[in-house]
């Protein structure tokens, strides 16, 4: 029976080449202590389950804790390539993520004992069948082979849902009775695929909100860098407070479902969500957690457990609130355009998609550097949205159905009768007791929908930080020009090949900068991406400086470092917290720098080349230009300028020199830009993009949708101080903004009309 877990030290490695190509740089500073961070596979599996071809691979990275830099990896996974007697065609993969003060235990606990406890009950149920089955086992098992006969029996869906549901509550049993961890306020969660492999068919568990997805073929497509269209479905479901069945099965047991700032009253409660929302899930959560703070279970009686999902393994003090470890199942049949199955941790859906992660393994024939690549996106994600990472762990199984079914029926016996293929019963396996179990001939499954929204802005501590640098930015001479240095983009623009076109546009893909971009402005963006030769030891980036450009490796290995607060750099960039390696041959090519697209915020961070290699960079001047072509520039601004209430009393050389005032913006989707009723000085007018401006008057909300050509915010520039409405941008983003100081200082203010 092929087994490997992920294990407790942290120099744990599976041996092999390091990760990242890294074999070779084994001495140079700090290596050591980033692989410690890493636990992968050393090469891709392959392995036959009856009738599928599997090739896989695991991947975990250690998350980066400034407060905590020893904290454990609270990720677990296990991998069993026979799972259960000897002849076995079955395998069993599974993702834990650990939460809590002993969440790295709770994880353990789970990987070790979990597998164990759902094939004794698998096992005791086999035996109960081969009792029945007893004449046509000893047709099938010969004594020439070496099998347990039992590897021979097949359980139903629904005799398999029974003994998974029986496992995790007794693992989850087991727990709270291990004296050597502290499972009251610790826990994790579980997500597990249960290969059949006689029967080519899958059954998902979940406990939490860790992930798995599937990925189904589509029709060919030739764009740019897509080998092959695949297409996300959901196997599990997240279990959070977002969902009203779980909302309502948690508020039965008396608990409140707040977030962070609905606790220490800095938002309002509403009672009446369920009933107002009947379509389901939360709508409010996306707000809420778009900065990081979603829902979460209290106790009627005090400020605890905080969890943020609504089962798991673990939690003793939450059990009573309802968070238990019943899994959520689901079984399918694996068909022949299944042909990725991925199972994660959270931290790796929290900035990405289903639909991305699916899509970035697609570059793949190989399932270890598909997840390298799925990890390098994740961390840079988190790195660039937050203060710290997440554990980001994940499994990647291609699948190659290469035997149907229905040429296996010769080889077990069972008491599920449908035929696989087109719903007829199989010859010769007729219950003893004449009794039939049918089951559901259809594709299994679940709605495609996100029920917790992906993150696509920074949380407030890290705006907090990027403020406090662009404060201490503010005395370097440099910065001012910086901020208004423009680029020349006919001296930039260089032609790509076709080649090069793909390996920019694979790595852009997931970006939502360039989400919204028009065919056209995407080839002008090929064009204007320099090409940078660096050599080992180049600072590409260094933390404290300004930011003004985006970039793809597109071959070489490169450090992040980071210097933490109260720290001094010692001359080598602060603690090695991530690598990343662009190859053209493996076809990885991961970015970083997004923010400087948006923002002249400096960097958080320090980018050091460890080889030599080449990147690609765009400069935020030139991305925005690009941008800005199709709806013209300043002149266009001050067209618009001219038609506002605001500017009519101006002259013509006013409104021109007003709009040489304003500076160019730039925002990402699902950004608030402003928030009704707080303290503000700009205004702005939008050039691409679109924003949903929502006014709250009287409870009722009243929503506007802003294009080209539109503004908000004038209300602060004279009349008052706060805005009168929120602003979010729906897509990227582009346009203008000044403030009150700039605006005085630049036109009469006694000439502007104001609002009555």
């Amino acid at each position: 029976m092929g087994c490997c877990e992920s294990v407790e030290e942290d120099d744990s490695y599976q041996g092999g080449p390091r990760p990242g190509g890294m074999e070779s740089a084994q001495n140079q500073r700090g290596e050591e202590k980033a692989l410690r961070k890493v636990d992968c596979s050393k090469e891709p599996r392959e392995i036959i389950c009856g009738g599928l071809r599997l090739r896989y691979a695991f991947f975990s990275q250690k998350g980066y804790y400034p407060d905590d830099p020893h904290k454990p990896n609270q990720d677990a996974y296990s991998i069993t390539e026979r799972f259960g007697p000897v002849g076995s065609n079955d395998s069993f993969f599974a993702v834990y993520d650990g939460h809590g003060r002993d969440g790295d235990l709770c994880a353990q606990f789970a990987r070790d004992k979990l597998p164990g406890i759902l094939a004794k009950n698998i096992n005791q149920i086999k035996e109960q069948e081969a009792k029945k089955h007893r004449a046509e086992l000893e047709k099938i098992v010969r004594p020439d082979r070496p099998t347990d006969p039992l590897s021979h029996v097949e359980l139903s869906r629904e005799q398999m849902q029974d003994a998974a549901l029986r496992a995790h509550v007794e693992c989850n049993i087991a727990m709270h009775r291990d004296p050597s961890l502290d499972d009251s306020l610790s826990g994790t969660t579980a997500i597990s695929a249960y290969v059949h492999g006689r029967r080519n068919r899958l059954t998902i568990c979940n406990v939490g909100d860790s992930r798995a997805v599937l990925g189904k073929t589509l029709q060919s497509n030739n764009g740019y860098g897509q080998r092959q269209t695949l297409k996300a479905f959901p196997l599990s479901r997240d279990q959070t407070p977002y969902r009203k069945d779980e909302r309502i099965r948690i508020r039965a047991t008396g608990a409140r479902i707040l977030s962070l700032d609905q606790l220490e009253g800095l938002e309002p409660i509403n009672e009446n969500e369920d009933s107002e929302n009947p379509e389901g899930d939360l709508e409010l959560g996306e707000e809420l957690d778009e900065g990081g703070d979603p829902p979460r279970v209290w106790s009627p009686e005090g400020d605890y457990p905080g969890t943020a999902f609504t089962r798991s393994l673990g939690d003793s003090m939450a059990e009573e609130l309802g968070v238990f470890a019943e899994p959520e199942m689901l079984t399918r049949e694996i068909k022949p355009d299944d042909r990725v199955i991925v199972l994660a941790s959270d931290g790796i859906f929290e900035f990405l998609t289903n639909q991305s992660v699916i899509d970035i393994c697609a570059k793949f024939t190989d399932p270890l550097e598909a997840c390298r690549a799925v990890v390098a996106e994740s961390y840079e994600l988190w790195l660039q949205y937050e203060l710290r990472t997440d554990d980001i762990t994940i499994i990647v199984i291609f699948v190659d159905p290469f035997i149907n079914p229905v040429e296996m029926y010769g080889e077990y016996v069972t008491s599920s009768f449908r035929n696989l293929a087109d719903g007829t019963k199989p010859t010769g396996l007729l219950p003893q007791d004449g009794s039939e179990s049918e089951e559901p001939a259809e594709d299994v499954l679940l709605p495609d929908v996100e029920v917790r929204p992906v993150r696509t802005r920074m949380t407030k501590e890290k705006a907090q930080e990027i403020e406090k640098l662009k404060q201490q930015a503010m005395a370097q001479e440099d910065y001012a020009a910086e901020l208004n240095k423009e680029v020349d983009l006919e001296q930039l623009y260089t032609e790509k090949t076709a080649s090069e076109k793909a390996r920019i546009s694979d790595a852009i893909k997931t970006s939502v900068m360039f989400r919204n971009v028009t065919p056209d402005q995407r080839e002008l963006i090929y064009g204007v991406m320099e090409h940078i030769p660096v050599k080992a030891g180049t600072w590409v980036i260094k933390q404290g400086s300004v930011g003004d450009r985006f970039y793809i490796i597109d071959e070489g290995v490169f450090e992040v470092r980071i210097v933490g607060e109260g720290e001094e750099d010692d001359g080598t960039g602060g603690a090695l917290i991530h690598v990343y390696e662009g190859s053209v041959a493996k076809h990885i090519h991961p970015c970083f720098g997004e923010l400087a697209l948006m923002y002249s915020a400096p960097r958080s961070a320090s980018i050091i080349a460890r080889s030599d290699g080449h990147l690609w960079g765009l400069h935020r001047s030139a991305f925005r230009q690009v941008l800005a072509q199709a709806q013209g520039t300043r002149k266009e601004l001050a067209k618009t300028l001219s038609k506002l209430s605001l500017f009519q009393n101006l002259e013509e050389e006013e409104v021109t020199k007003l709009a040489a005032a304003f500076d160019e913006i730039a925002f990402g989707r699902g950004e608030n830009i402003v928030e009704q009723g707080h303290f503000g000085d700009a205004m702005y007018v939008i050039t691409s993009g679109a924003c949903e401006l929502v006014k709250i008057v009287k409870g009722i909300p009243q929503n506007q949708t802003l294009k080209a050509g539109d503004c908000f915010g004038q209300e602060v520039i004279v009349d008052q101080q706060k805005y009168g409405a929120t602003v979010v941008s729906l897509q990227t983003t582009t346009g203008w903004k000044i403030d009150r100081a700039v605006l005085a200082k630049t036109v009469p203010v006694d000439k502007l009309r104001r609002r009555k």
